[in-house]
């Protein structure tokens, strides 16, 4: 049997291609006595000494200890990434904070090199349609700190990269199911194989089912997700390769309340589904033109459909019906991105490329009378990696984006990585990056009620821009089987972009819509630091935690309506504290990874993070939470398997999000408890 990994150049374009996962599991003693070699940052293959910013990688077995059914979980583990899970909106991943948006489009996430950014979700990240199971993944690479000069505008705070194990080590059948609390009801099949003599293939599909949060209130916000997705490696010859990834996903949420508002007698916020659906395809083309250089091409589509529509009857003669689904219609992707590795021998390595992407987006509510709305942007970017001595490594990056509807933007990025001996990195750097906003800022036009103009963009609305300054200490401590992951960081942000109502006196008739603008200048400080540490052979720790502050002043232009928003005393000390405690000040997180007798294997993870705001009006409550897995694992024969039983949230019931008001109270019955959750799940491997 052929495999792109019997061949030198495809193995090294392979792994090039993968942004630095390893093709297979870590081993444990490797990975906390040596840093391992990332791709994330630069588009290079590097050694995470050598990276011009921070990296946490989180690998298979930190995954599967963690005990996570969702992947947004999984991020609690990073220092300075907050998250909470589904309820009635959107479940959200932030990193530092500037939470305001549905679908957090500040951090960008790619699975296997595609961006799961998207027209029709604000130009953010819908974790419900996220398409790849957990056991699919073979590492996760973050990068905490700007990256536009490697993914575009969007990367603004940070990148999360997926990348998902090598079909070649998923041959065969795996079954798997969950039983347990809150109706968890979640059922899994993989099924991998070759490809005749020329690779390998891997096809999963998963379902997950639960009654989300505590009832506490009059809403309902159960969720259930499906997924089928498909992957297959191919070598064409001892220098070309292919990959072929499909799928779809598919996210389903109770949505609504019981005692809403009612308009002729019928509700305004009725108990219904939200449906939201991805698909997608892509082609990866490797060419490696030496041991040290290589060639991608990639292309992917991508379409997200979102529906949650109810109908209100005006009685009049005849009866007016009018359609409501204002979480959009579709969202539709195509990108095209050259990528080039080539070694300069003595001037050290670079990594160029170029991309070009058009978005589509259509929606009857946001974009009434619009059609189809279109967005091209093009991108040229390059990264330089010179080691001029064996005590330095120097990152220079820079990139430039053309947009059609937000113009151009350089991205640069400047670093120095100063070696004092094999186990000690001083690393300083600058980067500035910029933000785009979504489709809908730049051309929704719609009236939130019969009475009121709800929102109209502006076509010339400016970006946000990012200037950082980062300091970080890396060790590397191998007799002691620990390393240790330390960032200092100063980040600017110019021209926060916020929602702005110009008049919000509420009169019924008003005709002065909304907008999206700039309405501060946001200065975030802090420390965050990893440690990971085996201080015995079956005994693993990770540590993170950090401490943040953030400043912000309003701007000039977003204080000139007298009616408007920030007029009121309650909204501009609402929307000023949604900035400055939009993340923790300070945030700890521990996993501690067990191996016992007779198999056994032990798990516990603890969070422990300071009150905060996800939303205007609300507060997220100090919290404290603890996660348990025990797991056996067991061979019968010729079929393999495990036995594990997860417990979440084990110190009990607590609030994640929007739990009280300013007052610490919960005046409503509205918060979002996350009472303690329990399954058992049993795989087999055949």
């Amino acid at each position: 049997m052929k495999s792109a990994h019997r061949f030198p150049g495809i193995a090294l374009a392979t792994a090039v291609a993968s942004l630095g996962g390893g093709i297979a599991a870590a081993d444990e003693s490797i990975y906390f006595s040596e840093l391992p070699v990332v791709a994330s940052v630069s588009r290079l293959p590097q050694r995470l000494a050598d990276a011009p910013t921070a990296v946490t990688v989180i690998d298979r077995d930190m995954i599967k200890a963690s005990g996570v059914r969702d992947l947004n979980d999984v991020f609690r583990l990073v220092p300075g990434f907050q998250t909470y899970p589904h309820t009635t909106e959107p479940a959200r991943v932030s990193y530092h904070g500037l939470n305001d948006e549905d679908y957090s489009p500040r951090v960008q996430v790619l699975i296997d090199g595609r961006s799961m950014y998207s027209p029709l979700f604000g130009n953010g990240v819908n974790w419900a349609t996220i398409l790849v199971a957990l056991d699919d993944i073979e590492r996760i690479e973050v990068v905490r700190g700007t990256n536009s000069v490697s993914y575009g505008s969007n990367a603004f705070l940070g990148v999360i990269n997926i990348i998902t194990v090598d079909p070649a080590l998923t041959r065969g059948l795996s079954v798997s199911v969950s039983h347990g609390s809150q109706n968890v009801r979640d059922q899994a099949l993989r099924l991998g194989g070759q490809i005749g003599e020329v690779g390998d293939f891997r096809l999963t599909y998963r379902q997950l089912n639960d009654d989300a949060l505590a009832d506490r209130g009059d809403w309902i916000d159960n969720f259930r997700s499906r997924l089928v997705d498909f992957r297959a490696d191919m070598a064409l010859d001892e220098r070309n390769s292919l990959q072929i990834n499909a799928g779809q996903a598919e996210g389903v949420t109770g949505v609504g309340r019981l005692n809403g508002g009612r308009l002729f007698g019928q509700p305004t916020n009725p108990i219904r589904s939200l449906r939201q659906t991805n698909t997608y395809a892509q082609l990866t083309w490797r060419h490696a033109t030496s041991p040290n250089s290589d060639h991608q091409l990639r292309y992917a589509y991508v379409a997200d459909r979102s529906d949650d529509a109810f109908n209100i009857v005006v009685p009049l003669v005849p009866a007016q019906v009018f359609h409501i689904n204002q979480s959009g219609d579709e969202g539709i992707r195509h990108e095209l991105e050259f990528l080039s590795n080539q070694s300069l021998g003595a001037v050290g390595r670079i990594a160029w490329g170029a991309s070009w992407r058009n978005d589509t987006m259509r929606s009857a509510w946001v974009l009434p009378g619009q059609g189809t709305v279109q967005r091209e942007t093009g991108r040229i970017f390059g990264n330089w990696e010179a080691r001029p001595a064996s005590w330095l490594t120097t990152n220079l990056g820079l990139a430039g984006e053309n947009d059609s509807l937000a113009g151009f933007s350089w991205s640069p990025r400047l670093s120095a990585n100063f070696h004092a001996n094999a186990e000690n990195t001083i690393r300083v750097g600058y980067s500035r990056a910029q933000r785009t906003g979504s489709i809908h800022d730049y051309r929704a036009d719609y009236w939130s009620s019969l009475t009121k103009y709800q929102f109209r963009a502006d076509p010339n609305m400016p970006t946000e821009r990012l200037d950082t300054w980062e300091l970080g200490y890396l060790g590397d401590w191998r007799d002691w089987r620990a390393s240790l992951d330390v960032r200092l960081f100063d980040e600017k942000i110019h021209d926060r972009l916020y929602i702005i109502d110009r008049d919000a006196s509420n009169i019924p008739g008003n005709s002065i819509p909304s907008l999206t603008m700039p309405i501060q200048d946001v200065r975030i400080r802090g420390i965050e630091y990893q440690l990971k540490w085996q201080p015995f052979e079956p005994t693993r720790l990770v540590l993170g935690q950090t401490f943040t502050d953030i400043d912000s002043d309003y701007l000039a232009s977003a204080l000139s309506y007298p009616k408007g928003t920030l007029s009121r005393p309650s909204d501009y000390s609402n929307i000023e504290q949604l900035t400055e405690r939009s993340t923790p000040r300070r945030a700890t997180s521990l996993l501690w990874m067990q191996a016992l007798p007779y198999k056994l294997q032990f798990s516990l993870a603890g969070y422990w993070q300071d009150k905060m705001k996800w939303s205007q009006n609300s507060w997220s409550a100090k919290y404290r939470r603890f996660d348990a897995r025990l797991a056996y694992p067991f061979r019968l024969g010729s079929v393999g398997g495990e036995l594990a039983y997860v417990v979440q949230s084990l110190n009990g019931a607590h609030g994640e999000y929007k739990t009280f008001d300013g007052s610490g109270t919960d005046p409503d019955g509205t918060g979002r408890i996350v009472d303690r959750r329990q399954w058992l799940t049993l795989r087999l491997d055949y």
